[in-house]
């Protein structure tokens, strides 16, 4: 993770909102530094284009709003033929919101050799988030075991993304193909994925100016958010497996 530029707004009082302009942030894309790891915290966050990232609960909250933007739109998901396979053989079983801190779990642990950024605090306030049916899980099961899953936060009709992990090949994308297709069936304007990376580049995720980005938002704004527990279709599969025709 970059370090903080000091020229960045800071935000001493958790009391004070909104957030800065999202394109003052610096050149690494962080914003500001402080507020309160919280519920409103964060809607008000998501809501504008920023996200919290940082190493340790001891240091400071940092907020990011990175420029240019990985995003996708749902139903584009680049499916490979083997995943196609995958899918069609129905290898894994999955469900919605069935596993949510078991999901956020893995993905902490999943990064726990290199540093994980899924800290304590960071875990609970996402699992409030949960309980106020903000943020929602996908989760990929064998045999009854959790092999894979995502997580990320839902507001008006986009998805924005915080991690994923799996324990066996093609576990983490069948649950992105779900979330795609899912997401298509509800109509969804976008998928977020924060920052790009060549895993995420190969599914069909494209990088966005962050002004395109925030255009977004600001028409997403008014729209209402599917609150509550989720619950995927029966005709999840149909979905996502038309998707390779159409990415």
């Amino acid at each position: 993770m970059a370090k903080p530029n000091h020229s960045s707004p800071f935000l001493a009082d958790e009391n004070r909102s909104p957030f800065p302009d999202p394109r003052q942030a610096d050149a690494d894309g962080l914003l500001a530094v402080g507020g309160a790891l919280t519920p409103d915290w964060l809607v008000a966050a998501y809501s504008h284009g920023i996200f919290p990232w940082f190493d340790d609960d001891r240091g400071p909250l940092m907020w990011w709003s990175p420029d240019p933007r990985a995003v996708i739109e749902p139903g584009r998901m680049r499916v490979s033929r083997s995943l196609q396979r995958t899918l069609r053989r129905q290898h894994f079983t999955v469900t919605m919101d069935m596993a949510f801190s078991q999901v956020i779990g893995q993905c902490a642990l999943t990064r726990s050799e290199t540093g994980t950024w899924i800290t304590t605090d960071m875990r609970d306030a996402y699992t409030e988030l949960h309980r106020q049916g903000l943020a929602h899980s996908i989760e990929s099961w064998k045999d009854d075991r959790l092999v894979g899953g995502l997580y990320g936060v839902s507001l008006g009709r986009m998805f924005f993304g915080e991690s994923m992990f799996a324990l066996e090949t093609d576990a983490s994308k069948v649950a992105f193909a779900a979330l795609h297709a899912q997401a298509a069936l509800w109509q969804f304007a976008l998928i977020d994925c924060q920052l790009p990376n060549p895993h995420l580049l190969s599914l069909g995720v494209v990088s966005e100016p962050r002004s395109h980005f925030l255009a977004r938002l600001a028409a997403n704004r008014d729209a209402p958010t599917r609150r509550g527990t989720w619950q995927l279709e029966d005709r999840w599969l149909e979905r996502a497996l038309a998707m390779r025709e159409a990415a």
